[in-house]
């Protein structure tokens, strides 16, 4: 058994949530220099180029690279064989996230009750996923979701005889509704099987794998790159003014489903792909 108290729990938290908004990833960067290469827009290549920017100032000012500065999520990779010690697990996640909202002036979007609409002042509480494994170890990733971005998901609950065409239809459907309104160029998470929470779960998750990490199984790969040709060709383009450029990548996650459902769900994310992560 060994022990990680809660104070060490808390900084490392503060860090990285401040780390996320303020650094962008290199996959995410690169993707971007990619994009520009092939796309055929001139206002979208300047977009593109200003998406670029706004990562090298964000990062060298030390400043959120978007005023929207997400709702906290977590996903926390827990072993089991790891005793936390000097106060609540839970407490010490959002109290990370309360000193990292403060401490990096991070806009507070959390309202502690969504009819009341009364905002909590510091950001929490966090949405946290926790995943007991086996070791001794505590991994944690910090994924700040926006507003904009999030408003544009959708969970179906679709027939089997749907298909795999079906599947394909809803993600493209989707994304043509939402157009410009998720900040493009996105990435598009896609979950399929399991219930219907599971489903948005997965979604959700697949948004932590690396532009341009293919799924481990060829078939859910190449459905990965035919959906990503197929959004692109919709024209929406980089902030919904045109152009080949409408998504980055698409990530697929399965999981088993019952033999009468067949649950698909789409979580779209903003070019501001922030997550970071953390091993204790």
């Amino acid at each position: 058994m060994r022990e990680i108290r809660t104070d060490a729990i808390i900084e490392a938290v503060r860090r990285i949530t401040i780390e996320a908004s303020y650094d962008l990833g290199q996959d995410v960067i690169d993707a971007v220099k990619e994009a520009k290469t092939v796309e055929e827009s001139p206002v979208a290549k300047g977009i593109l180029d200003q998406v670029l920017a706004n990562a090298e100032i964000a990062k060298n000012e030390q400043a959120p690279m978007c005023q929207d500065t997400g709702y906290a999520v977590l996903f926390v990779d827990l072993g089991q064989d790891v005793h936390v010690v000097g106060g609540d697990f839970n407490d010490a996640l959002n109290e990370g996230i309360r000193q990292g909202y403060k401490d990096g002036f991070l806009r507070k979007s959390v309202l502690g009750d969504p009819i009341e609409r009364k905002n909590t002042g510091d950001n929490t509480p966090a949405i946290v996923h926790v995943n007991i494994v086996p070791g001794d170890k505590m991994h944690i990733i910090m994924a700040p979701k926006g507003g904009g971005s999030e408003n544009m998901s959708e969970v179906k609950m679709m027939k089997p005889s749907d298909g795999i065409e079906g599947v394909k239809e809803f993600v493209i459907d989707r994304v043509r509704r939402s157009g410009g309104n998720p900040c493009p160029p996105i990435i598009v998470g896609v979950g399929i099987g399991g219930t219907f929470e599971k489903v948005a779960f997965l979604a959700k998750k697949s948004l932590l794998r690396e532009v341009g990490n293919r799924h481990p199984n060829k078939f859910y790969a190449d459905l990965e790159l035919e959906l990503l040709e197929k959004i692109n060709k919709l024209g929406i383009g980089p902030q919904g003014l045109g152009g080949t450029t409408t998504a980055l990548d698409v990530h697929v996650e399965v999981h088993p489903c019952h033999i009468a459902s067949l649950p698909a769900a789409v979580n779209t994310q903003c070019h501001a792909a922030r997550h970071k992560e953390v091993t204790l």
